[in-house]
């Protein structure tokens, strides 16, 4: 028989991996919502808010469901000083944005000894040109039907996948070194 299981019974191990998720101008609850409830899922040490700080509505409290309230975030005000910041302690910055020279996501090569920062936008904008400009990398996800965006939780979601994979494989390759030593 098959047993679904939950928070107390699942076999999931607790994780956190070098990985900040900053929101250039963010602004549905639902989505701000579901960004928490994502970094918690993944892993992610914390949320940048910059642009447009976040309201902790209903909504946004209802779509995280208490993730909030343990999820490290802050606002930022001066965005440019901020992405200085980070790539002075050498953040690999990710920009998730389809533009005509960005790659595909499942083709994402960040130096996984430097911490990484994914970039999203503003629902109806993207990320903003300035700060595309000054991203590492700059990736799309891959879409097959005829429209060109997705929501931007699920865009995050499919990201962040991505992106703690890479970091999760050196861990069991190391491990794996470990055990042949």
């Amino acid at each position: 028989m098959v047993e679904q299981l939950n928070h107390d019974n699942n076999t999931f191990k607790e994780r956190s991996f070098p990985v900040t998720i900053i929101c250039d101008h963010v602004t549905s609850a639902s989505n701000i919502g579901s960004i928490f409830r994502l970094a918690d899922a993944f892993g992610v040490e914390k949320i940048i808010f910059i642009g447009v700080e976040p309201v902790f509505s209903r909504r946004v409290e209802k779509t995280a469901r208490a993730t909030h309230k343990f999820i490290p975030y802050e606002y930022i005000e001066n965005e440019e000083e901020y992405i200085a910041h980070l790539k002075e302690e050498n953040y690999t910055i990710i920009a998730l944005e389809i533009t005509n020279n960005s790659k595909a996501i499942e083709n994402l090569k960040i130096p996984l000894q430097n911490k990484t920062a994914l970039l999203i936008g503003n629902e109806n904008y993207g990320v903003s040109e300035k700060l595309l400009s000054i991203a590492d990398h700059v990736h799309h996800i891959e879409m097959f039907g005829k429209n060109s965006s997705m929501n931007l939780a699920q865009a995050t979601a499919i990201s962040l996948y991505e992106i703690t994979n890479r970091y999760r494989m050196v861990f069991i390759w190391a491990f794996y070194l470990i055990l042949l030593n």
